[in-house]
């Protein structure tokens, strides 16, 4: 008899790591693979499944405009449940740390079903930052009954929490599976640059950078375009008001920067393998663009992902007008700093992750 197991997905994040796991398991023939999708971002979710041929089997349709984290909480929480109670699944598997998977973590506790967190072990160790992520992770840490963690350093977090070293496997990041895949066939999608001119890729949608910290970076942003005219900035801007309104208004309408809407995820790698240099405050981004040897200047005070700054391919300046300017600068003007940060070093995995984790369910329920 197959074993049923539920897919859950709900940021395009999400659908990214997960896809490669989801068509790993589809093709496993003791398995009856369900994707529910509780859509948190829906257009950008929906355009990640089609590019992997992803249809969700359950869609709960979850976002409306300008909820609160209590609402979404709740909302999900109930809606999950019912899921789980018509569908009665042998395990669950989530990734990450978005609300849906804290909450869909949570109605598995209640539901005794066993519950396997994709990309577990990430933490920064306060609560605040990144908000509500950290937490959110945290419980689903405390309730999984696999941890497939992504790193060493992952696996060790987890130890340190006390959890079971049985009950952990370093697998890998499931995004360079994605990756991997995707680099192959985005070409044709190349954003186009002057001639003589280096790409700039930003991206910034962090809850926490909100306010005055985002207005700092749009500044930083604006006064390296201003002071270097070989430069050309490519924006795909966040939906979220918080974000779009600020962008468009401190650099909107400024020669050699473009505000676009997100891109889709092959145009989107596409970008990250043109660009020269890349701004970002994206977990994502920060395992990606190492694999393709571009420099990442982080746009955060701290970072649950340390392996890439260890390696040194990846760097800390948060929302810090000074800082980012000064980085970036450097990157501009010294070749030798340059190529010590463009030597594309992968921390985060071979591109077998999926395979591992399969693995483990099969070992488990076979």
């Amino acid at each position: 008899m197959s074993k049923k197991i539920i897919c859950v997905v709900g940021t395009r994040p999400e659908a990214i790591k997960m896809a490669p796991l989801i068509n790993a398991l589809k093709r496993e023939p003791w398995v009856d693979c369900r994707v529910l999708a509780t859509a948190q971002h829906r257009h950008m979710l929906d355009q990640v499944l089609g590019l992997f041929g992803i249809q969700p089997d359950i869609d709960l349709n979850i976002m409306r405009p300008n909820q609160s984290l209590v609402e979404l909480t709740s909302r999900l929480l109930v809606e999950v449940d019912a899921v789980l109670e018509a569908e009665r699944p042998d395990a669950v598997i989530a990734q990450g740390d978005t609300t849906t998977v804290m909450t869909v973590a949570l109605a598995c506790f209640y539901r005794r079903i066993p519950f396997g967190h994709v990309e577990a072990g990430l933490r920064t160790w306060d609560m605040q930052n990144p908000f509500p992520e950290e937490m959110n992770r945290v419980i689903a840490g405390r309730i999984a009954a696999w941890h497939f963690a992504p790193t060493a350093s992952s696996r060790d977090n987890l130890l340190r929490e006390g959890v079971r070293d049985e009950e952990i496997v370093q697998t890998g990041n499931t995004v360079i599976d994605a990756l991997l895949d995707v680099v192959q066939r985005c070409d044709h999608m190349m954003p186009a640059v002057g001639d003589g001119k280096r790409l700039v890729l930003v991206t910034s949608h962090r809850r926490e950078n909100f306010g005055a910290p985002f207005e700092e970076v749009c500044r930083a942003i604006r006064h390296l375009v201003e002071t270097n005219e070989d430069i050309e900035v490519l924006y795909p801007v966040h939906p979220n008001p918080n974000v779009r309104d600020t962008a468009h208004r401190m650099l909107g309408g400024m020669p050699r920067v473009t505000l676009t809407e997100p891109l889709d995820y092959l145009p989107f790698v596409a970008a990250m393998k043109r660009a020269y240099l890349i701004l970002s405050d994206s977990g994502g981004v920060q395992e990606e663009a190492p694999a393709l040897g571009k420099p990442v200047l982080v746009l955060r005070r701290e970072t649950e992902r340390p392996e890439a700054v260890d390696a040194g391919v990846v760097k800390l300046v948060g929302p810090d007008f000074d800082r980012i300017v000064a980085e970036a600068q450097r990157l501009l003007d010294d070749e030798a700093a340059y190529r010590e940060m463009a030597r594309g070093v992968s921390p985060y995995g071979d591109g077998h992750a999926s395979e591992r984790i399969v693995d483990v369910l099969r070992r488990h329920f076979v």
